[in-house]
């Protein structure tokens, strides 16, 4: 049995440090299996039996306010836009206060004469209240890291804006004291380096609001409420949650239907754009599913629910792309492994920084080279701040996801959707995957002495009992002739090969054929054939031509036969070297599991779930068992198996934009670092360094955020 999984909303997360911090204390505790942080939505993953509660308490005590998140898909998602919400008030409420009080007193600072004794005060006062209102964050997030024996971006910050305070501060009492020091004072550069660090985390709040409102938007597609039918023939509108399996609920012109259903009265037709990706609507008469979210279109529709509110297709989606943003991607664990030793490096390297030019003021005697060796170690501090590092995968992985669930391409996990974008080979099923799944008898051959009808009513009554398609195929045969079916007993499936039964005291075998779908034999004689033939799906071609063009190798598993398997193979365009038929449920496993490269296998299937599970990455279709579902780590929709190469799209895009990201999260700490401890960037390091470090964000947020818009253009093209 699977370890149930809850989310934490979590407060005060600012960088990769502070996820670090989370999933190291939650991993301690016995009962957590596993654990992921999205830093820029604020939630946190636990798989394991740990009380949540006990969880969050724990998160607490570490210095990162947490409570359960709701079990309900929209009170949870309405949690994590409060809490975006606030977080982004927040940071605006910093910056704005930050920011604010510098400006001014950053011109005053560079239009009046520096001797000016009003000035000072001025710079002093604004920059203490700048500390006093914008710090107090910074200081408490850097002194509980401290207390547990680790440190985080905000330990670099509060190095950084405290020493250019203090060393300000003493440089100024010194002056009221008499002493002619003659060195500038860094009071606009602690607060500058405070409100351009809040400006930068406000970007990221709010572009992290924006990146996460996937869950939301699909959540709106299912409406709040239902109008029930009642017995008496009256509706009555109903919360969505009050919604039970077995309800009878009238859909009318222009409603989304609020829960998964079958329609039991009208005709219309439905746009289910949202599970099938296309936007022309589909007719649905009595007898046909339909699903929550869709937006019926012409015609009043009464359906009876299969699904609740909560467990709705949407619902669903909803859930699993939630899930996809609490997870964690392989390429995390780079950036996590370099946190952990970046902070502690950086203090280091400042503190050399310091007792290298102490020694150069000591052998040349020149005291002004210790200023300068303080200023420049203050700006290393501030360079190396890693805040975008905490940025790089999650905003990525929001986009990637989001744009997944906005086409029916559901991603179990991050690590999936890293995963997808380095395969070799994509591996099909054929039946229900590149075909119809609903194959048709196209003809029958009698053996002497015996007729179509008797052949085929033998082969329908041995297999009435099964669910497989060559049997769904052959009995509706028999039924649209009108034939009679005699009862059978001793019903006996074998795998791969065909079912055998007992029709009116004679052994009937239907067995699969190397040319034909099935031969019958009655006490052992054979008495004619059946050949039972599926069509292929309507983009399936393109989909084989669109991965080729990709660089990848297609490969047909089938437990159909080999002349089956190979004709279907043809008609859309894949080599028949690359068909492997014949493959019961064991060997298709094995198959999957021997090939020398990375592989996405496709499958619909009971029979699929074990080859998917093998798989690097398992991606099931919307409308196979739940089984072949729960194995994979995709879920694409029905009859569209063309989403496989906008799966690998998406990915390749998203690994792409997260490699980018995190060397954007570098490129201006390593490139700077050499340059500040060596206090090239003189006395107006530290005002630069805040710049650039905002900057490291900005551009993170910014090629994110390009990202996202480019792969929009090019799926929509």
């Amino acid at each position: 049995m699977a370890n149930p999984a809850f989310q934490l909303i979590t407060e005060n997360m600012h960088c990769a440090s502070c996820a670090g911090v989370v999933r190291q204390r939650l991993l301690k505790e016995e009962g957590v299996v596993e654990v992921g942080v999205n830093v820029p939505a604020g939630i946190v993953s636990v798989t394991g039996t740990i009380d949540p509660a006990d969880a969050a308490d724990m998160l607490t005590s570490v210095g990162y306010r947490a409570h359960p998140a709701d079990a309900a898909p929209r009170p949870r998602q309405g949690e994590r836009e409060a809490a975006a919400v606030a977080k982004e008030r927040l940071w605006a409420r910093n910056a704005a206060i930050g920011l604010g009080i510098w400006v001014p007193s950053a011109v005053l600072h560079w239009t009046v004469d520096d001797g000016q004794a009003w000035l000072q005060w001025v710079m002093l006062i604004a920059a203490t209240a700048v500390i006093a209102i914008v710090g107090p964050g910074f200081f408490s997030s850097a002194w509980a890291a401290a207390r547990r024996g680790t440190t985080n971006m905000d330990t670099l910050i509060s190095i950084g804006a405290g020493t250019a305070w203090a060393y300000s501060m003493v440089l100024f009492v010194l002056m009221h004291l008499g002493v002619e020091h003659g060195q500038p004072m860094y009071f606009t550069e602690a607060s500058a380096l405070l409100g351009l660090i809040s400006l930068g985390h406000w970007f990221e709040a709010r572009a992290s609001r924006r990146a996460g409102s996937a869950i939301r938007e699909l959540l709106e597609l299912q409406p709040d409420t239902a109008e029930r039918l009642q017995d008496d023939g009256t509706t009555r509108h109903v919360d969505i949650a009050d919604v039970m399996p077995g309800d009878h609920l009238v859909v009318r012109p222009g409603g989304r239907l609020p829960v998964d259903g079958t329609v039991i009265e009208g005709d219309s037709e439905v746009d289910e754009s949202l599970i099938t990706g296309e936007s022309e609507p589909v007719r649905r008469r009595v007898g046909d599913d339909v699903v929550s979210g869709s937006l019926n279109t012409v015609g009043r529709l009464v359906i009876e629910t299969t699904a609740t509110g909560a467990d709705s297709t949407v619902a669903r989606i909803a859930e699993l792309v939630s899930n996809t943003l609490g997870s964690r991607a392989a390429i995390q664990r780079l950036a996590d492994r370099v946190s952990a030793v970046f902070v502690p490096a950086v203090l280091c390297i400042a503190l050399l920084t310091v007792v290298g030019w102490t020694i150069h003021a000591l052998t040349a005697d020149n005291w002004t080279h210790l200023q300068t060796g303080i200023i420049a170690a203050v700006t290393v501090l501030i360079i190396s701040c890693p805040c975008a590092l905490g940025l790089a995968t999650p905003m990525a992985v929001m986009v990637g996801t989001g744009e997944s669930g906005r086409r029916g391409i559901l991603v179990k996990s991050a690590a999936a959707l890293e995963a997808a974008a380095a395969v070799d080979e994509v591996i099909f099923d054929k039946t229900g995957t590149l075909t119809e799944g609903r194959p048709t008898v196209t003809a029958i051959e009698p053996t002497a002495g015996h007729d179509d009808a008797a052949v085929l009513a033998l082969a329908a009554a041995a297999e009435s009992p099964s669910e497989h398609p060559v049997a769904t195929a052959i009995v509706a045969a028999a039924v649209s002739r009108g034939l009679t079916l005699p009862a059978a007993d001793d019903f006996r499936a074998i795998p791969g090969q065909g079912v055998t039964a007992t029709v009116d005291g004679r052994l009937v075998e239907v067995m699969r054929d190397e040319h034909v779908a099935c031969v019958v034999r009655v006490d052992g004689e054979e008495i004619g054939r059946i050949d039972v033939q599926d069509a292929p799906l309507p983009d399936a071609t393109d989909t084989i031509s669109a991965l080729h063009r990709m660089g990848l190798t297609v490969t047909m598993l089938s437990g159909d036969r080999a002349h089956a398997a190979n004709a279907i193979a043809e008609s859309i365009g894949l080599n028949a070297k690359h068909v492997k038929a014949g493959h019961t449920p064991e060997s298709k496993a094995s198959f999957v599991t021997d090939r020398p490269t990375a592989t996405i296998m496709v499958g619909d299937g009971l029979n699929d779930a074990a080859a998917l599970a093998s798989a690097t990455v398992g991606i099931a279709v919307g409308s196979g068992t739940n089984v072949a579902i729960d194995a994979a780590d995709v879920v694409i929709p029905a009859h569209r198996p063309s989403a496989v190469p906008l799966l690998i799209t998406i990915s390749r895009r998203t690994l792409r934009a997260i490699k980018q990201n995190l060397f954007l999260a570098f490129v201006y700490n390593t490139a700077v670092i050499p340059v500040a401890a060596f206090g090239l960037l003189g006395t107006w390091g530290p005002l630069i360094a805040a710049g650039a470090m905002a900057v490291s964000d900005v551009s993170v947020i910014g090629n994110t955020i390009r990202m996202g818009r480019s792969l929009r253009r090019h799926l929509e093209a």
